[in-house]
């Protein structure tokens, strides 16, 4: 029955445009009335991590944004269920304690921020209270400085408005018994004063065995404005994650397990992972003058983390029906401190128009961390079964300590140019002073590395609503792992490696509510580690290469039916030999096809039907090329009903048609399950 319903959804609703009408009095006492249109819905308007108001059109790179319209419609809670639909990004497993994911083909577990601000402690980062979440493709140093070789995700946080009271309430619940509410209340505290709260309880169920999980949100925020050119906001958002690690199910002879898609390679009481996370922010915006405007934020995190696990060390043997067990269980805690300040100013200079940014930026952080292996009394071999019988174990004993302060400042400056109406040039360049200093157990090590990294652009405008651009970046990332928990000697003898990406574009904004984007990139990973085989020694000789094409269109296609579609088509090898693999081979969770498809149709004013496809090509589960998961379609489908203005009804099937698959991985023998077809109910309503 389920299954038959969902069939009658074929394509998605828009919500209708947003417009404003105004009054304008001719001379002759005539009376006109102008229309301006606003993009509503899933058409993009502006990017936040871009830190210019530059409109995404003029942005010579590719950049992905997914409204709050969008994020409602398809019933997800989580960032990286929202992901899925952004071409050119592939999810990590992530161990089953974070957020990870392959961003043309660099994998990262750090690339993401808050509002602009660097947030990369290892955790789920859910969307209770967000307003969009933007992906910009390709290096990124010159914003955010170290990292973001392939990319950077920044999440929009919602933050109050000053002239009207609102509030809204969420809940919803699937069929594996997941359930959540949440809310979200706006009040006007005065002429100049507001305050917004969000906050959300969530429980997590699915089909595997033994998982259980919740979340618990909370996102106070108080905005003031002083007067009409200034505007300061405080915040605070706290996450409590508690759930069960799962990191899925083993290989065998190069493939994923069939048939134990429920069954959990771990211990109920052991496969456990706590997360607290605290951070506060604080900003300021001023307009200085008609075309220049100042901003300064601050921002503190505090974050207090366990995790354990069991999980599957070796694939099936396929003789003896045996695998055998490993683990680790791992306490971390952070404090980092961030401020920034930028000041933009657009302006002319004789005939030539100017977007310029100015910026600085400085940060400190403190990481300790402790890892603990397992011990086996017994064995670690397992004989596979429906229901694992798991070995007891039990950690025991300090198999690692590590500490590490990274402390960084960084300024940069770029010019937008408009030398014509048709052609603009970007230039910019900025400068990191990166210095860690780090012990692992007891040993100790330090480094500082100052880069460079610039970033050139051209864009030739045939049409207003139209670009072609070319662009080149670069970034770097020291040799500690993203995450600078820890330095040894061998990694402060070496330089950060280095990423270049080359694009080529063209945006088009089709009208106010629908945008295309195609580009072409090349993206080169040098000063890879290799292990030289005559010295033994590690040399930064390794490179790898991804590139690609990607395709977007988000909008408005008619009045009554707007649609996300992403297409993307990569390649990526080793070109040079790495520590990790020789030249020659694949790299690793980047599939050659991704494509996506989320659209909305509204029947009635208030009847919409939804319907999403996600479309993966196999992939490489690791750098060894020795396990493959299979090309998977998934089916998705939507019925949106309106009972009222303030209350609405909205259900989502997910995995129509039941599909057996692997969306992603972690190793060659931690492959995740995709769910099997399960529908949420989700209520809201507003007051």
């Amino acid at each position: 029955m389920i299954r038959q319903a969902v069939l009658l959804a074929g394509v998605a609703v828009l919500i209708p445009s947003v417009s404003q009408a105004e009054e304008v009095v001719a001379d002759d006492g005539r009376v006109a009335i102008v229309v301006t249109g606003k993009a509503d819905g899933y058409r993009p308007e502006d990017a936040n991590a871009i830190k210019t108001p530059t409109p995404l059109v003029d942005v010579p790179q590719s950049v992905a944004v997914l409204t709050r319209e969008q994020l409602d419609d398809q019933g997800v809670t989580q960032l990286g269920d929202a992901l899925r639909y952004v071409p050119g990004v592939v999810l990590g497993q992530g161990e089953g304690h974070r957020d990870q994911v392959n961003l043309r083909g660099q994998n990262t577990t750090a690339d993401f921020y808050l509002d602009g601000l660097r947030d990369d402690t290892q955790y789920y980062r859910s969307l209770y209270n967000i307003e969009r979440v933007e992906v910009l493709k390709g290096a990124n140093a010159l914003l955010f400085g170290r990292g973001g070789g392939g990319g950077v995700v920044n999440r929009v946080s919602k933050t109050p408005a000053l002239d009207k009271t609102m509030s809204a309430a969420t809940a919803g619940v699937d069929t594996f018994g997941a359930f959540s509410i949440a809310g979200d209340l706006n009040q006007p505290l005065g002429s100049n004063l507001g305050a917004r709260l969000n906050a959300t309880y969530e429980e997590f169920r699915n089909h595997r065995q033994d998982f259980s999980g919740r979340f618990i949100g909370i996102n106070p925020t108080l905005a003031f404005e002083p007067d009409a050119d200034t505007r300061v906001e405080l915040s605070y958002n706290y996450d409590d994650d508690d759930r069960t690690t799962d990191r899925g199910v083993p290989s065998i002879n190069g493939k994923p397990l069939q048939g134990y898609d429920d069954t959990f390679f771990g211990s109920k009481a052991l496969n456990v992972a706590r997360v607290k996370a605290h951070i506060a922010q604080a900003r300021l915006d001023h307009q200085l003058s008609d075309n220049m405007t100042f901003n300064v934020i601050g921002q503190y995190s505090h974050t207090d983390k366990y995790y354990g696990n069991l999980f599957a060390n070796t694939a099936v043997n396929p003789a003896t029906n045996t695998l055998t067990l490993s683990g680790y269980s791992s306490a971390t805690v952070r404090d980092s401190w961030i401020g920034q300040t930028n000041l933009v100013w657009e302006g002319r200079t004789g005939p030539v128009g100017h977007t310029l940014l100015a910026g600085f930026e400085v940060s400190s952080q403190d990481t300790s961390g402790l890892r603990i292996d397992p011990v086996f009394p017994g064995g670690a071999s397992v004989v596979l079964a429906k229901r694992l019988t798991i070995p007891v174990a039990t950690f025991t004993g300090t198999a690692r300590a590590t500490y590490s302060k990274v402390d960084t400042w960084s300024a940069y400056l770029q010019d937008q140019i408009e030398l014509a109406p048709f052609l603009q040039i970007v230039g910019g360049i900025r400068y990191d002073e990166f210095r860690i200093e780090g012990a692992v157990n007891g040993a100790g090590a330090r480094r500082t590395d100052r880069k460079w990294s610039p970033r050139a652009g051209v864009i030739l405008k045939p049409r207003r609503n139209m670009s072609i651009y070319a662009s080149f970046t670069r970034s770097f990332l020291p040799q500690s792992g993203d995450q600078f928990g820890s330095l040894d000697a061998t990694q402060a003898t070496l330089d950060p490696e280095q990423f270049e990406n080359i694009e080529a574009g063209l945006k088009w904004d089709i009208h106010t509510n629908l945008a295309f984007t195609a580009a072409i990139y090349r993206l080169t990973r040098d000063n890879s580690r290799f292990n030289n085989p005559v010295t033994g020694l590690a040399e930064l000789s390794g490179r790898t290469r991804a590139q690609g094409v990607e395709f977007s269109l988000a909008g408005r296609i008619l009045p009554d039916w707007q649609a996300s579609l992403g297409l993307a088509w990569q390649e990526g090898e080793v070109r040079s030999a790495t520590a990790s693999a020789p030249a020659g081979r694949t790299l690793s969770q980047l599939p050659h096809l991704q494509a996506s498809a989320w659209t909305r149709y509204d029947v009635t004013r208030r009847l919409g039907l939804g319907l999403g496809v996600t479309h993966q090509s196999s992939m490489f589960t690791t750098i060894s090329n020795t396990v493959r998961l299979p090309a998977w379609t998934r089916v998705d489908a939507a019925v949106f009903y309106e009972l009222n203005d303030r209350l609405s009804l909205q259900l989502n099937f997910e995995n129509l048609f039941d599909t057996d698959y692997f969306p992603s991985a972690h190793t060659d023998n931690n492959i995740t399950t995709g769910k099997p077809i399960n529908a949420r109910l989700t209520v809201r309503a507003k007051f």
